[in-house]
This record gives structure tokens, sequence and C-alpha cells, in this order.
């Protein structure tokens, strides 16, 4: 049964889970998210001390009457152990359908602090990538852009710019859509997800997607570097009719060593995935809905999936919907729980641990988390809406915050350790 709060119980009660979760992630022990410093390095006077800070570390925050939000977070290691982390902006007062703005930080204290280095323009729903000792910055010019790739020899602080086909414009035309979702290395190609954005003008359905791959060692930057599959389209008649849409896809190595792309998929009943496969040929996609669409908890938001050598696990953070907030109107709302969940073979998926939770799924969320492994650890960051002394983020998902956070010892953690778990 739903859960509904008054505005003093509302208060009551995420003062309380706010408080059990400063609590938490103040502790010492391995099996806790670690909070080195809820300060925000570039404004602190932004974080005052009459409402719950947001969990983690803050990178960034915006005021909601700025008319701009904040999106698609990154974060990638360099080779002397830096971090370094991006995010776009969104929203009425930005020009992310004309030439987006992203920002690039820096932490030389392992997520502790962190320091803008970098404006790009346009650079829209991007995401960074180490490969072979460099960074590069890859994604969009603008919402529904061309697919662009930069490149950084300094760790962040300068970019190359794409004004041709030989120096990161790679889609000269069309309409793409993407995330920051993982690159996948196997058979000596480098593999990335994407959609492509004309099929129609209508969210969700106009998404259809592909694969990109270019030959490890290859110039990134050139656009003969990359081969593209054809577009796999869609139908609305799957899941009974009520298919929304696939996007934000992730190129993965199936277990079977083949590749494929893991997609969120936008259905209101219940969590939902879908697995699209190149064919034996390497040249095309294909999928079996019958087979291929998955119970996937936290389908419907964007998750992010990484392949750990260790255990043998597929990995991801995603928006599971606990269930007290099963009943909701679309579960693509429900962006106030980030769960830790992990699948042996990508079509069996179990939950956990609870990473972050805030029981008001209205304007608290942590959503597009992208992270990394660090030995026994995760390193993440999340595009985080919450509470700020102008009265916190427009809704769940217009995000007021960048946020970052380590999940210690994550391969052993359980749901009894989660400091709230909503699953029970």
């Amino acid at each position: 049964m739903r859960t509904q709060f008054g505005k003093t119980e509302l208060y009551k009660e995420v003062s309380r889970h706010s408080d059990a979760l400063q609590q938490a992630l103040q502790m010492k022990s391995p099996a806790k998210i670690m909070n080195n410093s809820s300060q925000n390095a570039l404004n602190p006077t932004s974080v005052a001390q009459d409402f719950p800070a947001p969990p983690g570390v803050v990178i960034n925050h915006v005021y909601v009457d700025q008319g701009k939000y904040i999106g698609s977070p990154s974060i990638a290691k360099l080779a002397d152990g830096s971090y370094v982390a991006s995010h776009d902006f969104f929203g009425p007062e930005t020009k992310e359908h004309e030439a987006a703005v992203s920002l690039i930080f820096r932490s030389e204290d392992d997520g502790q602090t962190w320091k803008q280095i970098a404006k790009v323009c346009p650079a829209f729903w991007s995401s960074l990538l180490l490969h072979e000792g460099v960074l590069y910055l890859f994604g969009l010019t603008h919402h529904h852009g061309h697919i662009v790739i930069r490149r950084s020899e300094d760790g962040g602080f300068t970019w190359t710019a794409p004004d041709d086909t030989e120096t990161g414009l790679l889609t000269p035309y069309g309409q793409y859509h993407t995330a920051p979702t993982a690159f996948v290395i196997s058979n000596g190609r480098i593999w990335r997800a994407i959609e492509d954005a004309a099929g129609s003008t209508r969210w969700g359905e106009r998404y259809n997607p592909m694969l990109m791959s270019a030959p490890v060692g290859s110039n990134l930057l050139r656009r003969d570097s990359w081969n593209f599959t054809p577009i796999l389209r869609h139908s609305r008649e799957w899941l009974e009719g009520k298919f929304g849409g696939w996007l934000e896809g992730n190129a993965v190595q199936l277990p079977n060593g083949r590749i494929g792309n893991v997609l969120r998929v936008d259905y209101n009943q219940a969590g939902k995935g879908a697995i699209v496969r190149l064919d034996d040929d390497g040249q095309a996609l294909k999928f079996n809905p019958a087979d291929d669409l998955i119970d996937l908890p936290g389908g419907a938001t964007k998750f992010t999936i990484r392949h750990d050598s260790d255990t043998g696990l597929y990995w991801a953070l995603s928006n599971a919907v606990p269930p007290i907030h099963s009943d909701c109107e679309k579960q693509t709302t429900q962006r106030n729980t980030l769960a830790l969940i992990c699948s042996r073979d990508l079509r069996e998926w179990e939950i956990r641990y609870v990473v972050l939770y805030h029981p008001d799924p209205k304007q608290h969320g942590f959503q597009y988390a992208d992270w990394l492994f660090e030995g026994d650890d995760m390193i993440v960051v999340s595009r985080t809406a919450w509470d700020d002394d102008q009265g916190g983020a427009k809704n769940q998902h217009d995000a007021n915050y960048l946020t970052f956070h380590r999940v210690k010892n994550f391969r052993s953690l359980t749901l009894r350790d989660s400091n709230i778990n909503p699953f029970v």
C-alpha cells in the first residue's frame, strides 16, 4: 500500500532518514558509503545547515531559479590517481537545443574535494573515457545533435575541438540520443551504444538502437575509424501494446563472448530492460521480444552496466522501485532509490544493496549514476535532486546537485547492510 505523507509527517520522515543516512555515511565501517565531506568545493555557502545536507560530497550545485539543471554525470580515473567528473546543463535557461555546455571537474584527494577545470561547448549527454592512457569526452553537440568525441592530453584541462570528420565530428548529419554509459573492448575493437533519434518527434518513440565501434589503436577522432550498425526499429505492440520506447543502451560483452546492448525500457508497470545482440556476421542487430525483454529492477530509468572479472558478475546502479512506491503512475518518475544490482547472465538480476534512499519521490532523486570499479570499492557520481536553502530541486528529475559517493567493499554487501532498506 502506498504511504501518504502530510507536510509535517514528511519533514519528520525526511529528517529521520537523512539523520540515519548521514550517521551511516560518517561511520568507518568498511561496508558503508564513506562521506568525507558534504561541503561544496565551488560554493560552500550553497549548502546551509538548516536542512538535511545531501549525502556524499557535493561537486556542484545550482539553484532552481537559475532555470538550469544538472544532467549527465560521468566519472573517470586517471593514471596518476586523480578523478575527473563531468556534467551538462539542461533546462529553459540553457542552450541545450543549440550548443549545450558541459563542465569538467577534478579531484586529487580521492573525491574529498573537487575543482572545476574546464567548460566544454558544445557538449551534451557526454561520457568520459580513459582509453590507452588518454582521456576522451564522447557525446553529442546538443539535444538530439551530432555525435562528437574530444581528446584531452592534460587530464581534462584542455580539449580538442570536433570541427570536422578528422577532428572528432563522427556524424556530420542526423539526430542522435545517448547518455553516460559504458564502452566495452572486445576482439580488438572498442564498442559504444547509441540511439538514432529521427524515428519520430515523440520522446521514447523516436529512439532506436545502434552500435558503433572502432579498432583499438585507431585514431578515435576520425570518422573513418568508426563503423555503425544499421538501426534496429522497435514496435509499440511489444509488452501488450505498452512498450514506450528503448534508450540509453549499454554496450556489453555477453556471456557467450558476443557483443550486445542492454537498454532501458519505458514501461509503466514494472522494471524492464531489453537485450539487443550483434548478429553472427557482426554487422547488424537482432532482437526477439519474446526472449529479450527482461525483468530488470530500475529498468525504466538510466543505468550503467559493467562486468567484473573478479566475480564474473555484471553490476549496475539503478533506480529500482521499492514496494512502498510501486503503485506510482510511472516507473520512470521514481528516482528516490539508488540500488546496487547484479547478474551473472544479464537476464536475471538481484538487488544486493540500497546505496541511497529518500522517502519522498517527488523532489528527491539519485539518478543517472555513473560509476567505476576501484579495487574493492565503487566510485560513483550522481545527478542528485535534494534540499537547499532556496527550496530545493524543482522535482526529482530536474536535479540541483552533482554528488560523489564511494561504496566500500561493494562485492560483499547485502540488503541487510543497507543503511535504509525500503524493500522490506
